[in-house]
């Protein structure tokens, strides 16, 4: 995928990607996937919720591999018609560098040829049979509030606040939850008390829970129907 500000990596023993210029992982170090479903699939109440035309919206795409996850829940709930799924990222990798971060998880890896292939082709938007899937590159500051979607469920993984206080300030989070559809929700790994208290400022009801691995809490949220 072409862009201006790429991603900058350097790969940890097991083949995780680091941000050099956040210093920080793109997957949990113990189980990128299971962390993925216990944070931001089941954080959401999914695949419970899933109902034809659900749509997902992401802070943070990264890897792929939260959409991917999302893809498989999909398809193992028997859903008809595609999954919608909208994500936000300022510094995209490029689809080498994701297909390699891929390859430490097998099950995602084996349902992600169409959107490696779409990437590689310079495609932030492609549709498969069940999956019509958006990737909108830039600073979320200005392209979440620009963004004429609603969705049902967001997944907030930016980097660490503490390094990444850009993508979980108080406008962002304002932005988060005009684009929510009464009734949505959101996850997070962070528990961090300024997120908390910026998401519930936005309208959100907000609840902390038990977190993935060694992360003691996670955030999830819902807007009010």
């Amino acid at each position: 995928m072409r862009t201006d500000q790429p991603a900058e990596l350097e790969w940890k023993e097991g083949g995780t990607p680091v941000s050099r210029r956040f210093d920080d992982p793109y997957f949990s170090l113990e189980n990128g996937l299971e962390e993925t479903r216990h944070v931001f699939l089941a954080g959401n109440d999914l695949p419970a919720r899933f109902a034809p035309g659900f749509h997902i919206a992401e802070l943070g795409f990264g890897t792929g591999l939260n959409m991917l996850a999302a893809l498989i829940a999909w398809r193992h709930s028997g859903q008809k018609g595609a999954l919608r799924f909208t994500s936000f990222e300022a510094f995209p990798m490029c689809p080498d560098d994701i297909s390699r971060a891929l390859d430490a998880f097998p099950e995602a890896k084996a349902v992600a040829g169409p959107f490696l292939a779409a990437w590689a082709a310079g495609q932030p938007v492609f549709e498969t049979g069940d999956l019509r899937a958006e990737i909108i590159v830039g600073d979320a500051r200005e392209t979440v509030p620009r963004w004429g979607g609603r969705a049902d469920a967001w997944f907030l993984d930016g980097f660490s606040p503490a390094r990444n206080p850009e993508l979980w300030d108080t406008e962002l989070m304002g932005a988060v939850a005009r684009n929510t559809a009464p009734g949505g929700t959101l996850a997070t790994y962070t528990a961090a008390g300024h997120v908390r208290r910026a998401l519930g400022a936005a309208g959100f009801e907000v609840e902390r829970r038990s977190g993935f691995g060694r992360k003691r809490h996670m955030t999830v949220g819902r807007m009010p129907a």
